[in-house]
C-alpha cells in the first residue's frame, strides 16, 4: 500500500459514490422526509461495513464462486428495492414538505402558579425583552406526548431501510471483491488489513457524499413542494427500475 495506490483508490471511490443509483435515490427520499437524515446515511454505511467485513473474512469470494447462491441473493436485493421503491412512489401525494399539520401542532399546558409570577417579576425587572408578553392564557408550549418515541422509531426504520438498500445489494459486494484487490500491494501490512482500510475509506467517502445529497435535497426542494413531490416520485421509480433490472438479470440463472 503506497501513496499512488491510495490516491488511485480514492479517485475511484469518489467516482463510484458520486454515481447516481439506488443509494442516491434513497438519500434523496430521506432528505425530503420530515425525520433526521443521519440514521438513513448511517444505515447505508452499515451495509458497506458489512460488505467490507465479508470481503476481509473471505466470505465474499465463497459467495462469488457459487452462482446459484449469488443469483438468489440478487433476487432478494431486487425484491427489497422493488418494495422500497413502491413505498416511496406511493408516498409522493401525501408528502408534506412545508408547514406543520394542525394535528401535529405543539400542544400547550398551563404554566405552574410559581412560574407565572416569576415571569411577571422578570418582566417588571426588565429582564424580558421590551414588548414581550406572557404566553396567552398562561400557557406554555409542550412537546406532544409520544413524539420522542415516534422519532426514535422513525430513526430505526430509516436506518434499517438504508442497511437493506446497500446491504442486500450483491453488486456492491462483488464490486468490493473486484475493486479492492487491484490496489493491494506488497508491504508490511497483511492483505486483510489493507482490504479493511480500503473498505473503510470507501465507507467514509460514501458517508460524506450521501450526506451532501440528502442535505442538498432537503435544502433545495423542501421549500418547493411541487418539485419535491416530483423528485420523490422519481426516486421511487428509479428504485423500482433498478430492482426490476436486477431481477431480470438473475431470472435466467434460476429458471
Amino acid at each position: 500500500m503506497d501513496a499512488q495506490s491510495i490516491l488511485g483508490f480514492a479517485t475511484v471511490s469518489i467516482a463510484l459514490a458520486c454515481t447516481p443509483g439506488a443509494d442516491w435515490a434513497y438519500c434523496i427520499a430521506a432528505g425530503l422526509g420530515k425525520h433526521r437524515i443521519a440514521p438513513a446515511v448511517a444505515g447505508l454505511c452499515a451495509g458497506y461495513l458489512m460488505h467490507t467485513l465479508l470481503v476481509v473474512a473471505g466470505v465474499a469470494a465463497l459467495v462469488a464462486g457459487r452462482p446459484q447462491l449469488l443469483a438468489w441473493l440478487s433476487v432478494i436485493g431486487a425484491g427489497y428495492l422493488l418494495w422500497l421503491g413502491v413505498a416511496t412512489a406511493r408516498s409522493w401525494r401525501a408528502a408534506r414538505f412545508t408547514g406543520t399539520p394542525a394535528a401535529e401542532a405543539p400542544a400547550t399546558v398551563p404554566a405552574s402558579p410559581a412560574r407565572v409570577p416569576a415571569m411577571a417579576g422578570a418582566a417588571a425587572q426588565g429582564s424580558l425583552p421590551a414588548g414581550a408578553a406572557l404566553p396567552a392564557n398562561d400557557a406554555l408550549p409542550a412537546e406532544p406526548e409520544g413524539t420522542g418515541s415516534r422519532n426514535r422509531a422513525a430513526d430505526r426504520r430509516n436506518f434499517l431501510r438504508g442497511l437493506g438498500t446497500s446491504g442486500t445489494n450483491p453488486k456492491a459486494l462483488l464490486l468490493y471483491l473486484a475493486l479492492i484487490p487491484q490496489f493491494i500491494g506488497a508491504g508490511p501490512l497483511p492483505v486483510p488489513v489493507q482490504t479493511g482500510i480500503f473498505g473503510l475509506s470507501h465507507l467514509l467517502v460514501s458517508a460524506v457524499v450521501y450526506s451532501g445529497v440528502a442535505l442538498g435535497a432537503r435544502r433545495l426542494l423542501r421549500s418547493r413542494p411541487a418539485a419535491a413531490r416530483v423528485v420523490t416520485l422519481a426516486s421511487g421509480i428509479i428504485m423500482i427500475g433498478l430492482g426490476a433490472v436486477l431481477l431480470a438479470e438473475q431470472l435466467p440463472a434460476l429458471l
